[in-house]
């Protein structure tokens, strides 16, 4: 289809809209505001995820370099955590502005890793000669799919590909006025 973008074209158009996103949210004030923008930043990063990691990244294995690729699905991983913690959260609790700053932060260091020029994901994809119009069209169909099932049942539960989901402890919020606790200094304080 001529009117269908091909396969970086799709992916950087989303990439686009998102840093639109991030942008708007920073410069929001209200509650509801800054809560409807971090929702449709998981939405759009959520769904780029998934036609990345489903058509993309497979699409490009073997034919780009290894440890890029798996650097890819670790920052994904790592977005999906903060998407998943934003998602439960509301901009009423601690750590909300910070975690969607955060999130901005990695996807900005993660989109110039993918559209770096010469050696990036999507030029070693190019030079691979990769049919980029066939994965245009699998990537917009699959992209609305998604799209559909998640109005019509709400974000997927995060599907993590390089993190094992350990058990972490939750320690008490930072405390910047505090005095140092550790080990060795908890006997010390009275």
């Amino acid at each position: 289809m001529a009117d269908q973008p091909d396969a970086i074209a799709l992916l950087k158009a989303d990439h686009r809209k998102v840093e639109g996103l991030f942008e708007k949210f920073e410069s929001a004030r209200g509650k509801a505001q800054k809560e409807s923008l971090a929702k449709e930043i998981c939405t759009e990063l959520t769904v780029h995820t998934i036609i990345e990691e489903e058509i993309f990244y497979p699409a490009c294995k073997g034919k780009a370099e290894e440890d890029l690729l798996e650097e890819s699905y670790v920052e994904h991983d790592g977005a999906k955590v903060l998407i998943a913690e934003i998602e439960a959260g509301g901009p009423d609790e601690a750590f909300y502005d910070a975690k969607v700053k955060v999130l901005s932060e990695q996807i900005q260091h993660h989109v110039k890793e993918e559209e770096k020029p010469a050696e990036g994901l999507f030029a070693q994809a190019r030079k691979a000669e990769l049919d980029m119009d066939a994965l245009g069209q699998q990537m917009a169909a699959r992209k609305q799919e998604v799209l559909a099932q998640i109005k019509a049942g709400g974000l997927p539960t995060p599907e993590t590909r390089s993190f094992k989901g350990v058990e972490l402890e939750h320690g008490e919020p930072v405390d910047e006025g505090a005095a140092p606790t550790g080990p060795d200094q908890a006997s010390d304080r009275v």
